[in-house]
């Protein structure tokens, strides 16, 4: 079980019969009477995203997913191929299926694959990726006041905002939990 005071972004949860994803949740503390808590929750099979309130101190069941290591091997249309480390078994996931993961993935990344009483849920991400730069407009520092930025595309087709520095060609390391630039590798 999980109470409100032990959660944390990217836990899955049982609710209502379904799974649950937390995106985000705040505590509110009320003038009177009980805290709250205000959650951001993905259905982790549909996609669709929901906000909810609880009182402070109720638990639910955590989900108990498995996770195996598993490559990235292809995309082939609008099918991602994966091969499971330990068995070298071959499965394929719909592209609409991992929306916010296909910008990272690179063929030969190693991946957490997570399923649930069998299904194949989706797969995790490492907390950073190298991704090389495959275009970006050159940087003129002019007179700004802060440091300056602008978008590059990196070599999966994902747009990251970087400092002036970044040219084409470079390798960055992106935080795949926020999509942010972090530092030059």
């Amino acid at each position: 079980m999980i109470s409100t005071g032990e959660l944390r972004k990217g836990v899955v949860i049982e609710l209502d019969g379904e799974l649950w994803q937390i995106l985000d949740y705040h505590h509110i503390k009320m003038g009177r009477g009980s805290a709250q808590v205000r959650i951001k929750l993905r259905n982790v099979k549909k996609g669709s995203t929901v906000e909810k309130s609880f009182q402070a101190g109720d638990r639910w069941p955590r989900a108990q997913l498995e996770r195996r290591p598993v490559q990235f091997l292809y995309r082939d249309g609008d099918d991602l191929h994966f091969m499971e480390n330990d068995t070298y078994e071959q499965f394929s996931l719909p592209a609409e299926k991992l929306d916010d993961v296909i910008g990272y993935l690179k063929d030969g990344m190693t991946l957490d694959r997570t399923t649930y009483q069998g299904e194949t849920l989706g797969v995790e991400l490492p907390v950073t990726v190298d991704l090389r730069v495959a275009e970006t407009e050159p940087g003129f520092a002019g007179d700004t006041a802060q440091g300056a930025r602008k978008n590059a595309t990196m070599e999966t087709g994902l747009v990251v905002t970087v400092p002036l520095f970044v040219a084409e060609g470079d390798v960055l390391r992106i935080d795949t939990r926020t999509g942010e630039y972090q530092t030059r590798v």
